[in-house]
């Protein structure tokens, strides 16, 4: 109203100067004085529209206001909302593979599988005795098929459960329960394996070849039920148990057979990569309840169900293993040398020595780094996986392994391999493998027409799953 009021004012003023006292001028400025007037009137309203809009603006501004308080007031119930839920379901959920279930309070739960396929065929000489060939050529396996979970409760308990359905019926794997005592020390209780060498103790899902060494077959390593102590810092590895015999031999009231291991790992820094250097020990006793041993191995494959090297049953009471390796990685190279010798000790007669070793290399020839963490080899990781667009990682390996079953008065034999192989890593959990191993045989159990020196050839490749 201001404004009508200095309008009017002004129309007042311009009326007023227009005021002419001669009489001619009184037409002229009547007229004047309407036009005036009309313009007062004109005025007058666009004043009274101004007002009405300051109105109708303040009015807009009010309800603004309201709108951005109500939105601030609808965000708080949002997250008091959230929080709500999350309080009330406190579970968190991580895909590792396979969804990995886990609370504030230390609880998880994941459930771990692995499928193995395999085809493989072995070329030797026609004339095996004992009807050798049967078992050789080309065959298909299920190498593994394994479900089971893992996971922890509070206060430093962990647990794992693995059963092995590869034949139609259950075997236990991994079964075990650990207690993290503090940062470097971990106990474990259950079926797990005792601590024989680096290649052994590398889950086989990350073996740079289908089947591990010939040693390692032919010396029995296999899991058992025990008690253990994992000590472990940035640079060393100490690992110690005590082991009964493995869960199905378990299950004879009569088997009474313990064996003592340990291993120990340096592990440290070395110009631009790690260097692996370790040792392991075994000490078994049969207990009389197990009155003899015996070791073999296959050619290289495990689809070939025969072994060429074999020293029979052997009378025994105990048996004494040591076992050495060195590695070194850096980038994408790595380089391994592994030995280990068992004695079978026979009380009256002279104690066999049997000796195995392999020396490898490979190369990660897409650039990853070769896959290697606290004392065992880790799993192949490509930086760009087929699931992503890229090619995934490819490594190839070379390797020499050598088995000696000849001492003392035991013949049985001598199995040495050179192999290569070639693993293309299409993701973190699908694997393929392909190697061929040339094999040299010498004192072998199984002849050829008479003879126990020849050649064969085995060649074989995988596919595997793992979540």
């Amino acid at each position: 109203m201001r404004k009508l009021q200095a309008i009017s004012a002004l129309a007042v003023a311009v009326s007023a100067g227009w005021a002419l006292p001669a009489a001619a001028q009184v037409s002229k400025s009547a007229a004047v004085l309407e036009e005036l007037q009309a313009m007062r009137a004109k005025m007058e309203v666009m004043a009274q529209r101004i007002d009405n809009l300051e109105s109708e603006l303040e009015q807009a501004n009010a309800k603004a206001e309201a709108a951005s308080q109500s939105a601030q007031v609808a965000r708080a119930d949002a997250s008091t909302a959230r929080k709500s839920a999350e309080e009330a379901s406190p579970v968190k959920v991580a895909w590792k593979g396979a969804p990995k279930f886990s609370d504030d309070k230390g609880w998880s739960f994941k459930p771990r599988g692995r499928i193995q396929v395999d085809i493989g065929g072995t070329d030797a000489p026609s004339g095996l005795s004992k009807g050798a060939n049967a078992s050789l050529g080309t065959a298909t396996e299920v190498r593994r098929a394994w479900l089971g979970f893992e996971g922890t409760m509070p206060g430093g308990i962990g647990y794992r459960f693995d059963a092995d359905l590869t034949n139609s019926s259950l075997a236990l794997a991994d079964a075990y329960i650990s207690y993290k005592a503090n940062r470097n020390l971990t106990l474990v209780l259950g079926n797990q394996r005792p601590f024989t060498g680096l290649e052994d103790m590398t889950a086989v899902l990350n073996t740079t070849f289908m089947e591990r060494s010939s040693f390692s077959q032919a010396f029995g390593f296999e899991r058992r039920v025990g008690i253990a102590a994992n000590y472990k810092t940035k640079d060393v590895l100490v690992e110690a148990g005590l082991f009964a015999d493995d869960m199905s031999s378990m299950s004879a009231d009569t088997d009474k057979s313990w064996s003592l291991n340990g291993r120990v790992v340096f592990m440290p820094k070395l110009g631009n990569g790690t260097l692996h250097l370790g040792a392991s020990a075994q000490y078994h006793d049969l207990a009389g309840s197990v009155t003899s041993t015996r070791y073999r191995t296959r050619p290289f494959l495990h689809t070939a169900d025969v072994r060429l090297v074999d020293t029979g049953s052997i009378t025994a009471t105990s048996e004494r293993r040591y076992g050495v390796e060195a590695a070194y990685m850096t980038g994408p190279f790595h380089a391994v040398v592994e030995g280990n010798a068992i004695t079978a000790v026979r009380p009256g007669l002279s104690n066999p020595t049997f000796k195995g070793g392999y020396a490898e290399v490979g190369y990660v020839l897409t650039g990853e780094k070769a896959p290697y963490k606290g004392g065992i080899f880790d799993r192949l990781r490509p930086a760009k996986g087929i699931d992503e667009g890229g090619i995934g990682a490819i490594q190839v390996n070379l390797r020499f392994d050598h088995l000696d079953l000849n001492d003392s008065d035991i013949v049985g034999g001598r199995q040495d391999t050179a192999g290569v192989s070639l693993v293309w890593a299409a993701t973190s959990n699908l694997r393929f493998t392909a190697n061929y191993g040339h094999l040299w045989l010498r004192d072998a159990a199984i002849t050829a027409d008479g003879d126990d020196s020849y050649t064969a050839d085995s060649m074989g490749m995988r596919a595997q799953i793992d979540f």
